[in-house]
């Protein structure tokens, strides 16, 4: 049966000098518990709007990966849109796992983080091939029943990671421009549910919406102020 490394055992590693994702967090990963290592990450923590998505991949480390894969916040929207094809494409197996708005207020957007990323390992492991060891993006990763490094700054570090950011990225962006058509005048499909001068100006006018994340200080005082 997988084990779970304790808080205190959890590795935080730096990206301060890195000069791009590469497979060395994986390799040491693997040395300790074999294959395969899952990378995690997420996109949409900080929004006032939509779900909080998670992504869990598996690459190849052996095989040739598509050019520019990184942390998703360092390309652009077109790059991003490339490389989802291309990971989906060369991936070993990945998985996509989501907390809508009405949870993130439930419990809180921390717990809410790390129920999509238990979904997204979740929805990975459904797929046939369960991970033995996961790598997960910043300092405070879930409970895990497999053992797990943290890694500060790993969507700069590992390539699985970088791989999961640009697919959690991808996936929550695209709902939030079909989520758009559903809640038009908030401007979702630009600014992606996040606190832009564009999206307070629309609260203030409209009052918030179904997908308003309603414990978020802008969006509680938006509506109590209608």
């Amino acid at each position: 049966m997988a084990r779970a490394l304790s808080r205190s055992r959890i590795a935080t590693l730096s990206a301060a000098s890195a000069p791009g994702p590469d497979f060395a967090a994986e390799r040491a990963m693997a040395a300790l518990y074999g294959l395969p290592i899952a990378g995690i990450d997420e996109a949409g923590r900080g929004p006032w709007a939509g779900p909080v998505t998670a992504a869990a991949v598996i690459l190849d480390m052996d095989c040739p990966l598509p050019e520019g894969i990184n942390d998703s916040k360092k390309l652009t929207e077109s790059q991003r849109e490339r490389l989802f094809d291309a990971v989906t494409g060369c991936a070993v197996s990945y998985g996509i796992g989501l907390a809508s708005p009405e949870e993130i207020d439930r419990i809180n957007i921390r717990q809410a983080t790390h129920l999509a990323m238990s979904r997204a390992l979740e929805a990975l492991t459904l797929s046939g091939l369960p991970p033995v060891a996961a790598l997960v993006d910043g300092n405070d990763p879930p409970a895990f029943a497999v053992p797990t490094r943290a890694l500060v700054n790993g969507d700069a570090l590992s390539l699985s990671i970088a791989a999961a950011s640009i697919l959690a990225k991808v996936t929550r962006d695209r709902m939030m421009a079909a989520l758009d058509a559903e809640h038009p005048g908030y401007g979702f499909a630009r600014h992606k549910g996040y606190g832009t001068a564009q999206h307070a100006e629309a609260l203030l006018r409209l009052g918030p919406c179904p997908i308003h994340r309603m414990t978020f200080a802008p969006v509680a005082s938006a509506k109590g102020g209608l």
